[in-house]
């Protein structure tokens, strides 16, 4: 085994109180020796390579329940994807009707839209559920810009807008647009 040493020289100086710190013969040096073991070349040589870092297996993808039960359960995969489905139509749906007819919400809930809203909620539900209940995950179909996170965010943000826009008609008493 070849050893390697590190010296440190640390000055140590004697200071009166006027005088500033200065290396001249009356400084004093102490010098310290850190030493470590290295292997020799022809140990290094006879030693075979530590075999290479296998990197884990990826965690099994998590089984997907197909209970109807789980699907819809609050915290499960339905409720808020379907919610914002509806929504962002929805939002579509009223702001095209109050740019062309320009009747505002509640007229448009008033003059049949209750039958619309109804027969295309059942129909999103449908085909929301169907791929759900046969295991498909929503994030396995997620690639691009089309990701199931933008999804959730859209949908969000048209909740919220159908909301806000209901809320200043009614305050406003008029049309949006």
């Amino acid at each position: 085994m070849a050893a390697t040493s590190v010296f440190m020289a640390t000055p140590f100086t004697r200071l009166s109180a006027t005088q500033l710190p200065s290396f001249n013969k009356n400084s004093v040096f102490s010098v310290r020796c850190m030493s470590s073991q290295l292997p020799n070349d022809a140990e290094t040589n006879s030693k075979t390579p530590p075999p290479p870092l296998a990197t884990p297996p990826p965690p099994p993808a998590p089984k997907v329940s197909t209970k109807f039960t789980d699907v819809l359960a609050f915290s499960g995969p339905a409720p808020e994807r379907i919610n914002g489905r509806l929504a962002m139509i929805g939002f579509v749906a009223t702001m095209a009707v109050e740019l062309s007819s320009g009747q505002d919400v509640f007229t448009q809930i008033s003059n049949g839209g209750v039958t619309v809203f109804v027969v295309t909620s059942v129909v999103l539900s449908v085909a929301s559920l169907v791929p759900l209940l046969k295991g498909v995950s929503v994030q396995s179909k997620s690639k691009g810009i089309m990701t199931s996170d933008a999804e959730l965010w859209n949908g969000r943000f048209a909740m919220l807008g159908l909301v806000g826009l209901a809320f200043t008609e009614f305050v406003k008493g008029t049309p949006l647009v």
